[in-house]
């Protein structure tokens, strides 16, 4: 049966599935990456295809931003459409100086400020952290392409514009590569069901130097960014 936010009906959805906030970047990657990709989700604008990539059975689902939207897209996955393998795709913002435009960011780990985490662990500190295999794979297709990669701890943040601008100093001078807004919900999810999880982000901004990439540019380290997480998902 359809859940309230997808209309696909049972064996509509891949078991792997790319998890994009922007929807129409959903259609993008099914146009671009999958052969015979069929549209199974319109609900409230948030697309979603099946098709097949190298042979392999694969969708694609726009979940909006922030945890608590790719949230409910990631449960309904799991619960009532099988989905055993999930990868958010989408951009961050860098914290640090060495991590530059359009290069890779794989989260290892999602620090987060997130109350779907806390809430879950009241009065205690809960890591949500990264299938290693795909992980594994990810960099390892990152690195024979050339791609520029880093590995390591991310930020999913609720929240966008913060009050205090150097707000993200502090996480930056744990270590904490970049910022995002979904990384930490995901790998709890998945974690609680007991399926595979990853986040892999292309550097589209810096809380360092202000910078940000061009619309051609995003586009460029989008591909390779696409390209790794399919060649992990689809790898046995």
């Amino acid at each position: 049966m359809p859940t309230p936010h997808l209309a696909a009906k049972p064996g509509d959805i891949a078991d792997i599935v790319l998890l994009p906030g922007d929807p129409l970047r959903a259609k993008l990657i099914a146009e671009r990456f999958f052969d015979d990709p069929v549209c199974h989700n319109e609900v409230r604008g948030m697309l979603g295809f099946t098709g097949t990539y190298k042979g392999r059975r694969v969708s694609v689902q726009g979940t909006g931003m922030g945890i608590p939207s790719s949230a409910i897209y990631a449960t309904e996955l799991i619960r009532h459409y099988g989905a055993k393998t999930l990868i958010r795709v989408g951009t961050c913002g860098t914290l640090q100086p060495h991590v530059g435009m359009r290069e890779l960011v794989l989260a290892m780990g999602a620090s987060t400020d997130s109350s779907l985490v806390s809430g879950r662990f009241p009065g205690m500190t809960y890591a949500p952290v990264a299938d290693f295999g795909l992980l594994r794979r990810a960099w390892e297709t990152a690195t024979a392409r050339g791609f520029t990669v880093h590995v390591g701890n991310v930020l999913s943040t609720d929240t966008f514009y913060d009050e205090d601008p150097d707000a993200w100093k502090r996480w930056a001078a744990y270590g904490v590569l970049a910022c995002e807004m979904e990384a930490a919900g995901l790998y709890t999810l998945a974690a609680r069901h007991g399926v595979r999880a990853l986040a892999a982000l292309m550097v589209s901004d810096s809380l360092v130097t202000h910078a940000s990439i061009s619309p051609e540019d995003r586009q460029t380290g989008f591909v390779e960014m696409v390209t790794c997480a399919l060649e992990a998902a689809i790898a046995e």
